[in-house]
């Protein structure tokens, strides 16, 4: 969330930024609770000081009737004030909460995703001498994609992947692992792109795929929990829809040192998500999964260095786009389509020459110091200042879309699947599948 300092000196800024991603917030509304919230704050604490001062004056000795009696006047004063708090600071927190944060300056003022602009595109689109499949049909016609079967044990959005297809994907898992944790790769990757960040490597993670109800929220990432999928009601518990739910919150109530920034993570989950509102979109072959599995990059920063590790995330995203030899093209999210808690989004779209569209397969999203403000993730610095910290998270690779892509764009006239190159070593140096 928001700092209330800055939304009190910014209400106006605050409120236009807000409509430009999509939200109505009510900022007078949220002010007045603040000033009735502060104001009660005063009393409450003028009570209690005016206790303390008779429970001082009478330590050791019996206090008296006059004492006696106005302790309990303070103390049913008191009460009553502590109640009207909670009351307004709950009112207050609610329409904090739902301020969304701002988008940074360079992000695209627009109303819908079709307002989101192309920035780079990358690779040469393959040409076929016959009718490319899609990759479900390709796959299904290899005995590697087996929704039917799925459906009759979980349902619609459910997939067997079996023989070579699994074997591609840990081949994708243990080949992405590498670079990410070589910090020379890393070095020129920074370096080419002109960033200014520590060529520190990136931890493998396995997460827990389910988490608590009030750290979700903390996240920023519940809702819509139509879309979500709840464990059970005296759990509390719900399935993780993307791997940076459960690595976000990693450090959550903790004051980080500052030496130790940033910390950068790479984590395996399954995720799950109901799709609702999606039905009927993208439900060709393995898009739009209710279960999936994917790698993400998670990275806490201090605040001067958080846009160059969104950047660097970006500029890892595009290496190994390229190292498979994918065409892609990259967008600059606009302020509808960027997210609430987000200040800035970049989506990676490949080109998918079965279904003659580009399918966005890699997205990075910068949050400032919003989701830390609610999780209270701080850093230490040297000088004893105490402050939030930064986050990013970013697909490493959408496992799923990622062999969508490799089938379409490596298939052969003979019905085969290519290899990419970099992946060869890891499946016993086959070249096809």
């Amino acid at each position: 969330m928001l700092d209330i300092q800055f939304i009190r000196d910014n209400a106006k800024l605050v409120a236009e930024k807000s409509k430009q991603k999509g939200y109505t917030v009510d900022i007078e509304q949220l002010l007045g609770f603040d000033t009735k919230r502060r104001e009660l704050l005063i009393q409450v604490e003028d009570l209690r000081r005016q206790r303390n001062e008779i429970s001082t004056g009478t330590k050791g000795q019996k206090p008296n009737e006059e004492q006696m009696a106005k302790g309990r006047e303070l103390k049913n004063q008191l009460a009553t004030l502590e109640h009207q708090l909670n009351a307004v600071e709950q009112e207050f927190l609610a329409l904090l909460k739902a301020v969304p944060n701002m988008p940074l300056n360079d992000v695209p003022v627009g109303a819908s995703e079709e307002e989101n602009k192309v920035s780079k595109e990358w690779g040469t689109k393959p040409k076929f001498d016959f009718k490319p499949l899609t990759h479900g049909e390709l796959g299904e016609k290899l005995g590697f994609i087996d929704k039917e079967r799925a459906a009759k044990v979980s349902g619609a959005r459910f997939t067997y992947l079996l023989g070579s297809l699994v074997e591609l994907q840990f081949a994708l898992v243990q080949w992405a692992i590498q670079p990410l944790g070589d910090e020379g790769i890393l070095a020129t990757i920074i370096k080419d792109n002109g960033l200014k960040v520590k060529s520190k490597p990136f931890v493998p993670v396995l997460p827990p795929l389910m988490l608590k109800t009030e750290v979700f929220d903390a996240m920023d990432r519940l809702e819509p929990r139509d879309d979500r999928y709840k464990v059970g009601e005296e759990d509390g518990l719900w399935l993780e829809g993307s791997a940076e739910h459960v690595l976000g919150p990693m450090f959550m109530n903790e004051i980080l040192s500052e030496e130790h920034l940033p910390i950068r993570l790479l984590g395996y989950g399954t995720s799950f998500r109901r799709e609702a509102g999606n039905y009927g979109k993208d439900t060709e072959g393995i898009i739009r999964m209710h279960q999936f599995d994917k790698l993400e990059m998670e990275v806490f920063s201090g605040a001067q260095s958080g846009k160059d590790e969104h950047l660097l995330l970006v500029a890892v995203q595009e290496y190994l786009v390229q190292q498979l030899e994918l065409s892609y093209r990259v967008l600059n999210k606009c302020t509808f389509d960027i997210g609430k808690p987000n200040a800035a989004g970049v989506d990676i779209e490949v080109w998918m020459p079965g279904q003659d569209r580009y399918l966005e397969t890699h997205t990075a999203d910068y949050m400032t110091d919003y989701q830390a403000r609610r999780l209270q993730t701080r850093s230490h610095a040297s000088d004893g200042k105490t402050d939030f910290v930064h986050t990013n998270d970013a697909t490493a690779l959408a496992l799923g879309r990622t062999m969508a892509a490799i089938i379409e764009n490596y298939q052969t006239k003979e019905g085969k699947i290519g290899i990419p190159k970099v992946l060869q070593s890891l499946m016993g140096n086959r070249e096809v599948l």
